[in-house]
């Protein structure tokens, strides 16, 4: 695959080549995307009919990115008389300025062409190629080319104008230019992107975000974003760095739902850049402790969505939390059930679980009490449409075999789940770590219920079967020749016996034994399981291992910051702080931006992260990961009023201090250092 460069502002991302060029591809996401619609498949300039070749490019800010270029292949000895600067932003809409220069002593004339094209796919037509059943027009107008697509109330639209006489054609714009000697030439190109909604009305003119966002106001927002954090400063460069791009993305990757008009975090470019119910979550739980205006829009956008119906083709049961929402052609013709889907067994505890550990930082019962009623309606779900099968358990198997996912868990490829062997297991099918969520579900229920909803009862209800859940699942999801949990229950209760990361979700949850968690940490820092550059979601012994296997292998950073979480809260600070080390070396590799995965190779191995070949990047919870693990160093837990600061940094680190952690208690600071080691001769080093 060849090396592509992104900018995104929200969920409208441009996915270019390395000369700033779009070609149309059908297997990846280039192009310019938004709401889940590509609004350009061809931006490719020519020069006198001629492709362009990249000396340089500038992309050190999320949103813009600078590209400069010369005619013809690249030589020893390139001396080119002419050269093409393509300055490009999304600030609302996409502009491109585009100057050629000059550098003889002589006028020059050039012909500048710029191919331009929409096909409108969908994004999920991308992964898998269809044929557009609306109508595409093409409209020449001065200076302007209008590209339409239709399909009965289904409207999309993409207006590209330039600043400098253009001649127009169906499938671009010509400039014939004359240029003085060491002078320039420059046109602005302004792409602007509709959605039209079910009357024909402009409904993007309408969000509280669109219209003036400009460069300026986009770089403001992210100073405003980044000064509201917590300031870090750091003896060991790979966090410094993390830390900056962690918030440089997180930053951008906020966008405007149409929905509620509210900002909400999109998941990750290219395929995820929407709302995710566990995604979504999990990340609101990572930036918890440095920006928690975040978590409000999530959880009530969450709550909003919450499933009232039966409906087969959406997996959608009452009190269900959402797993995916989009906005595209498929899921408006219910070709796929993205609108929204509920094909997830986890989003629904853990949408408990993120209300009680928000208001425990942020002591928001406002919002506790406003969202009482979601917080019971998730609640019941577990007991009755989540326990397929009437066990106590949390159970999964999606109603819509034609578009459904298979896996309701976060390993939700189709793969991810197996026994040691190797085989598949039936359906439905429990996994353990889901069972952990509902456990820790009841007994944040229950806090909430006694503390807020002056229920007792409930309290006492969620508590008693909390506890029943945790002995249950500890006789049946134990293997005690192999002193570890199984994976998940198959559809006969027979425990699918791999070895997975997913028994460090079972710490962060608190539902392992305290006689068990010893050897769960020894395996999860093992020789199975971690790579040395993380925790593989599957051990390298076991049938299904593949070392660039999506679920099956790889190191995903958003789990290894949820393992090294659990693995703190049991006291084991030195397994923690390995994974935390682990992972922060790896970003170094990354220019501090973690993607969503990378291979599962030994780190002697390597000497470096090999990339996943597909990963998302940015990713939110992929971005959330370097915030996680300062959480789990410095040891922050909300305790009362109070914010508890118990540090313990890993060797190597030195000094780590976090200034103006935001909460309840107002701001804090937190500050600490690697303990120093003795050389064996009673010296430190």
């Amino acid at each position: 695959m060849k090396e592509l460069v992104s900018i995104l502002d929200g969920n409208t991302f441009l996915v270019s080549d390395r000369r700033g060029d779009i070609e149309p591809a059908i297997d990846f996401p280039t192009g310019l995307f938004s709401f889940d619609t590509r609004f350009l498949s061809t931006w490719l300039l020519l020069l006198d009919g001629e492709r362009l070749h990249a000396l340089s490019m500038d992309d050190s800010e999320s949103h813009r990115t600078r590209y400069f270029l010369v005619p013809g292949e690249p030589t020893h000895f390139l001396d080119a008389k002419v050269s093409v600067i393509r300055s490009r932003a999304i600030s609302g809409s996409f502009e491109e300025e585009l100057t050629v220069l000059n550098h003889s002593g002589q006028p020059m004339t050039f012909t500048v062409r710029m191919e331009m094209g929409a096909d409108f796919a969908d994004l999920f037509e991308i992964k898998d190629t269809q044929r557009k059943r609306g109508e595409h027009t093409s409209a020449p107008g001065e200076n302007a080319l209008r590209l339409d697509y239709r399909r009965e109330a289904f409207h999309r639209e993409t207006v590209i104008s330039s600043s400098a006489p253009a001649e127009v054609d169906l499938t671009g714009m010509t400039f014939p230019i004359e240029i003085g000697p060491h002078g320039e030439w420059t046109t602005r190109l302004t792409v602007a992107t509709t959605i039209y909604g079910a009357r024909g009305e402009d409904v993007r003119s309408k969000l509280p975000f669109s219209g003036s966002r400009t460069t300026a106001v986009i770089q403001a927002e992210h100073a405003e974003f980044i000064a509201k954090a917590p300031k870090l400063s750091c003896d060991y460069q790979p966090l410094t760095e993390a830390y900056r791009r962690s918030l440089d993305d997180l930053a951008a990757l906020r966008y405007e739902s149409i929905a509620l008009g509210v900002r909400l975090l999109a998941t990750g470019l290219p395929w995820f850049m929407t709302l995710f119910g566990r995604d979504s979550i999990i990340t609101s739980l990572q930036v918890l402790p440095f920006q928690p205006e975040l978590i409000p829009p999530t959880l009530t956008m969450l709550a909003g969505l919450q499933g009232h119906r039966l409906d087969d083709f959406r997996d959608e049961d009452p009190g269900k939390i959402l797993h995916e929402l989009r906005y595209g052609e498929s899921a408006g013709f219910e070709e796929q059930p993205h609108s929204p889907y509920y094909g997830a067994a986890d989003s629904t505890p853990l949408f408990v679980i993120l209300l009680d550990e928000y208001e425990r930082w942020t002591g928001d019962v406002a919002l506790v009490k406003r969202l009482e009623l979601a917080v019971r309606a998730a609640l019941a779900w577990i007991d009755t449409y989540g326990d397929l099968l009437g066990t106590g358990y949390l159970w999964y198997q999606t109603r819509n075999p034609k578009t459904g996912l298979e896996n309701q868990c976060w390993k939700d490829s189709w793969d991810a789940i197996s026994y040691s062997d190797g085989r598949l297991p039936s359906f439905p099918r429990a996994t353990c770590e889901q069972q952990g969520y509902a456990y820790d579900a009841k007994l944040r229920g229950a806090r909430m219920a006694r503390l807020f909803w002056n229920d007792p009862e409930y309290a006492d209800r969620l508590e008693r079967e909390a506890a029943e859940l945790k002995e249950r699942f500890n006789r049946d999801f134990w293997l005690p020749e192999k002193e570890y949990y199984a994976l998940a229950l198959d559809a006969d209760g027979t425990p699918v016996d791999a070895l997975s990361s997913n028994i460090g979700h079972l710490l962060w949850s608190g539902i392992v034994e305290e006689s068990r968690a010893r050897r769960i940490a020894d395996h999860l820092v093992g020789p199975r399981l971690f790579s040395g550059w993380g925790v593989r979601t599957l051990a390298d012994d076991q049938g299904r291992y593949n070392p660039i296997g999506y679920h099956v292998g790889t190191v995903w950073p958003f789990d290894n910051s949820i393992i090294a979480w659990g693995l703190w809260k049991y006291g084991f600070r030195e397994q923690a702080g390995q994974i935390c080390e682990s992972i922060l070396a790896a970003a170094r590799y990354f220019d501090g931006r973690l993607p969503e995965a990378f291979a599962g190779y030994e780190r002697d191995l390597t000497e470096y992260p090999v990339q996943y070949p597909t990963a998302c990047s940015p990713q939110a919870w992929s971005a959330g990961t370097p915030l996680m693990l300062l959480r789990v160093m410095l040891g922050l837990e909300p305790q009362g009023e109070h914010l508890i600061i118990d540090p313990h940094v890993p060797q190597g680190i030195g000094r780590v201090e976090l200034l103006d952690i935001p909460g309840r208690w107002g701001r804090a600071d937190a500050l600490g250092r690697s303990r120093r080691r003795d050389d064996g001769n009673g010296q430190p080093v």
